[in-house]
């Protein structure tokens, strides 16, 4: 006998497929070029961003430039977790600095711009101590090129031991700030008990020891008009936004930012998060291994609900108007099962058209 079961929905495609280290970071150029970027946390990782080029991955912009060394820590790439094409011909790349969720290296936490016309870096921003702290894990990315001689990036700072925080760089000055440093709104959400596949996620340690887990700031998303950022703790089901303005006043106390951010509702605990450029804004909840789309006028549609959306990651939206996203198995990890590594490969990047553009940044 057949009995009632739960329903799946969404139209995904697989796009790339992964049979060694575990994707987080995806990025879609202006041209339709397929970035991906693999942090050290403990598989063997041969290069930490890459492009995918007729079906297999490429070190990206080189092979030189994924092998750091001590003479090299501010210019090549240690551990990356986001990348991020801005639509005008330049990779973002995001440098935790930090394998295996460590302290940064001291000048390896960065954000690195990447020409694609000639595959070449051509900036580098590094961070003060008072900036990126012993205990930052830099996230994820986002920029607007609209205000400002050069534009600005907001970035998410997702500790797991200190305060999280959105970090402002004026991308003319490489000068940076912290903004919301350990306000509720980019902190983990002390009550909140996720649970994945049907059971609690936690540490749990080869020796039989367990502990919450609890991340800060992770998914980010700007408007279309750069005016309003979103962003919310990867340990909570809420949504936060400010405006960017608030964000790069330095007038105004951070003690006081706090007093500006919006509360958007429950949209599901989520780790990537992107903007259209009709104002959706897309994100993912991997307690219930579903994808949703929230429009300007607040309303809330789940657009796909698949069991093979794994731990949805990062997003991007590329110029054919679909919606690309890694899973990659999160929760599977050896660190939450007793030091036993239940993911099972491949990893993935799926896609699924949504019929809207991603949110311009210029």
């Amino acid at each position: 006998m057949t009995l009632p079961s739960e329903r799946y929905f969404g139209k995904l495609e697989a796009f790339f497929l992964f049979y060694g280290a575990m994707p987080t970071g995806v990025a879609v150029s202006e041209t339709g070029r397929v970035f991906i970027c693999f942090p050290k946390w403990g598989d063997d990782v041969e290069f930490t961003v890459a492009e995918i080029v007729c079906g297999t991955l490429q070190p990206y912009p080189s092979l030189e430039a994924n092998l750091a060394s001590q003479s090299t820590i501010t210019t090549s790439f240690i551990s990356v977790q986001s990348v991020f094409a801005d639509g005008k011909g330049t990779l973002w790349v995001l440098d935790t600095g930090a394998p295996n969720f460590s302290e940064p290296i001291k000048g390896g936490a960065k954000l690195v711009a990447v020409d694609l016309n000639t595959n070449t870096i051509r900036s580098v921003f590094t961070f003060t101590e008072d900036v990126v702290l012993p205990t930052t894990y830099l996230n994820d990315v986002r920029f607007d090129f609209r205000v400002g001689k050069s534009g600005y990036a907001y970035i998410t700072d997702s500790s797991t031991r200190g305060p999280g925080a959105i970090i402002v760089v004026d991308l003319e000055t490489g000068y940076a700030w912290r903004r919301l440093n350990g306000a509720n709104s980019t902190s983990p959400d002390l009550f909140f008990l996720p649970k994945v596949e049907g059971e609690i996620l936690m540490n749990r340690n080869k020796d039989g020891s367990t502990s919450p887990f609890r991340l800060a700031s992770d998914g980010i998303a700007i408007s279309p008009d750069g005016k309003i950022l979103y962003f919310c703790p990867l340990s909570s089901r809420q949504l936060y936004s400010i405006s960017t303005e608030v964000l790069r006043d330095r007038t105004i106390p951070d003690m006081n930012v706090q007093d500006h951010v919006k509360y958007g509702g429950e949209k599901g605990a989520s780790d990537g998060m992107f903007t259209g450029a009709k104002g959706t804004l897309y994100v993912g909840d991997y307690e219930n291994n579903s994808i949703r789309k929230i429009l300007p006028n607040g309303i809330m549609e789940t657009i796909a609900h698949d069991p093979r959306i794994l731990w949805p990651d990062t997003f991007a939206i590329g110029p054919d108007q679909y919606l690309y996203f890694t899973v990659n198995q999160l929760h599977r990890q050896a660190r939450f099962h007793y030091g036993y590594d239940l993911r099972q490969k491949p990893y993935s990047l799926l896609r699924m058209k949504i019929d809207e553009s991603p949110a311009p940044a210029f």
